[in-house]
């Protein structure tokens, strides 16, 4: 797909992998719409690459609509969603404390899976009955995993969890929509430098990057943001996730 004057909604827009992606999508033409819940960040990144910011719970049924429905509004009916809201967090499933928070667990699911699959489910409905575009296409739809999810450390669980089903939904939900023509890929970043990687110390960081066989580094924003690109101009890339990793394999812990 050509994204140049595409209608484009990128939730998790104001930071990170999507603020990236929201970005390059503008300077290359799309019409961008940014669903956060961060609305003074949000709102400066709207500004700035001349798209549309509402404040938006990926993981609410009434607000993600309301989301999209604002964003149809401002540009017409997405072609494009790039799902990148999501949180971390890290625990043991027995630690010194006793059993994992179960509350913790669900947040993280009900965040990072459930909020995906609201996105892509709602998003959905306009997206099948556009007219189709060259070789009958009429949206792409990328979501976000992680290497956790094949190479989960000790104590993410949780996150692995919700992230293996992102990739796990991939392909189903990908045969589902090819009968709409709505193709779906997923990104499985390995450890790139996002505000959740800010919060370490310069040396832990330093050292994150080190174990990467090549480049020896962090990854970028940018780059997620160029991967989501080439997926969108691509249009026999379909049902797959992709890792961005530098051949990174995470150990144990």
């Amino acid at each position: 797909m050509n994204v140049d004057g595409q209608p484009a909604v990128v939730t998790g827009g104001a930071s990170g992998l999507g603020e990236a992606t929201a970005r390059m999508l503008s300077e290359n033409g799309a019409k961008v719409a940014i669903l956060d819940l961060n609305q003074e960040r949000g709102e400066i990144v709207a500004k700035e690459i001349g798209g549309f910011f509402s404040n938006c719970d990926v993981a609410d049924e009434k607000s993600m609509q309301s989301g999209l429905d604002a964003a149809k509004e401002a540009h017409g009916p997405g072609r494009i969603l790039v799902n990148c809201a999501g949180i971390a967090g890290a625990s043991r499933v027995v630690g010194r404390n006793g059993p994992h928070d179960l509350e913790v667990f669900t947040k993280i699911l009900t965040v990072n899976l459930i909020g995906t699959f609201n996105a892509t489910r709602l998003f959905g409905v306009d997206a099948s009955t556009l007219d189709p575009l060259e070789d009958g296409e009429r949206g792409v739809i990328i979501m976000t995993a992680s290497v956790a999810a094949f190479d989960g450390q000790i104590g993410q669980a949780a996150y692995t969890a919700s992230k293996g089903g992102i990739h796990s939904m991939t392909l189903p939900i990908a045969r589902e929509f090819a009968n709409f023509g709505v193709r779906i890929c997923t990104i499985a970043p390995g450890i790139l430098l996002t505000p959740l990687m800010d919060v370490l110390p310069e040396e832990a960081q330093v050292s994150l990057g080190a174990s990467v066989p090549f480049p020896a580094r962090l990854g970028k924003a940018d780059e997620y943001a160029s991967l989501a690109m080439h997926i969108f101009k691509n249009r026999y890339l379909n049902g797959e996730t992709i890792r961005l990793d530098g051949a990174l394999r995470m150990t144990a812990k």
